[in-house]
């Protein structure tokens, strides 16, 4: 169930274990991302799903100061 979460929550979630996965092309993942997110850019992430732990809360995000 997708739903928006504010940064306290991440915060809370990712220290009783979620996983992190930015969503944003490699490049711009290498220049800045959370700490502890894994990269699976959006094109790709059909493709990389099975590689998600599918017992853990899962927090999809996208960082785009432009």
């Amino acid at each position: 169930m997708a739903m928006l979460i504010d940064r306290e929550a991440v915060q809370e979630m990712v220290t009783a274990g979620a996983q992190l996965i930015e969503v944003l092309p490699a490049k711009e993942y290498a220049e800045d991302h959370l700490p502890g997110a894994v990269n699976f850019p959006l094109r790709r992430l059909e493709k990389d799903a099975d590689q998600i732990d599918r017992n853990r809360p899962v927090i999809v995000y996208c960082w785009d100061a432009g």
